[in-house]
């Protein structure tokens, strides 16, 4: 799609409106093409909360929708509500839990116990741990409306955004095998969320799904088991979110995913880095800001 940026460039240029070239808040020396508008068109936000080793991304639609998708580690769960209300977000709309790991539904207990949430989406992946029955639990007790996604099916929530499923639902896949994997796209603008996904996901993925996205939320925190050149290659990223936690005992990100996104040429940040990292679109092009300074991971 981003290529489509420079079409739509050419058009407006064509049709005496001029586009503005604007640095990234971020620093990073690209430009991005801000077009004046008589019209402001509605924004989609997209913030990687700074959970530390884990994942939890929340998703402020155009129409004012609101998703959580995953909330980290337990003790993370805290944090994440403290986000949502510092935000305005009293009500989630849509919570989506990927996977069973607890580094992706721990946080979601204290968010199910303390927010109202309409509906649920599920990987349908089942799993054996205390955290996990008690995140069915919790569903259960709070008669919480819940959806198995199934590849290549749309979440229908905001008719402005649309949201594929590209990966959900292996019963017997190990659970990071079983991610639940969506691309949304606003407009000309594409998010493509990986979840803990592995290499094997990704061959299935970019064979049988368009996945070209200027955003890359990079799988698994960086880890060895994803991120292959050749899926980052199609997936052609402008920017990549990685959310790990500083010094953690996995090596995360690993050098050797560092060493892809470099080649991709991808703007890479780091939730260990900036925090909270926030990404404001209106569908043309995209601003991003941090809770801290200094976001971007720079490549050695």
């Amino acid at each position: 799609m981003k290529y489509c940026l420079r079409i739509i460039c050419l058009v407006l240029l064509l049709s005496g409106i001029t586009p503005v070239n604007v640095a990234a808040e971020s620093g990073s020396g690209l430009w991005d093409y801000i077009f004046s508008q008589t019209e402001e068109a509605g924004k989609l936000l997209v913030h990687f909360l700074d959970v530390g080793q884990g994942d939890s991304i929340l998703i402020e639609t155009p129409s004012h929708y609101t998703i959580l998708i995953d909330g980290g580690n337990r003790e993370a769960g805290e944090e994440v509500i403290t986000e949502l209300h510092n935000r305005g977000v009293e009500k989630l709309d849509l919570l989506v839990a990927t996977h069973p790991d607890i580094d992706h539904i721990g946080g979601l207990l204290p968010v199910l116990e303390e927010i109202e949430v309409e509906n649920v989406l599920d990987s349908g992946k089942l799993y054996t741990t205390k955290t996990y029955q008690r995140y069915t639990e919790l569903l259960e007790e709070k008669n919480i409306p819940v959806t198995i996604a199934e590849e290549g099916t749309y979440v229908t929530l905001d008719p402005l955004l649309s949201i594929q499923v590209l990966n959900a639902n292996h019963l017997d896949a190990s659970n990071n095998q079983a991610s639940m994997v969506l691309r949304l796209t606003y407009r000309t603008v594409d998010f493509l969320l990986m979840s803990d996904a592995e290499a094997e996901q990704e061959e299935n993925i970019g064979r049988t799904f368009e996945v070209e996205s200027e955003v890359y939320k990079v799988a698994h925190h960086g880890s060895r088991t994803s991120n292959t050149l050749d899926f980052l290659k199609k997936v052609q990223p402008v920017y990549a979110v990685v959310s790990y936690g500083r010094d953690n005992q996995l090596g995360h990100p690993t050098k050797e995913v560092v060493q892809n996104l470099r080649k991709t040429g991808a703007v890479l940040y780091s939730t260990a880095k900036g925090g909270t990292i926030s990404m404001e679109t209106n569908g043309l092009s995209c601003k991003i800001s941090s809770e801290k300074k200094d976001p971007i991971y720079e490549y050695k």
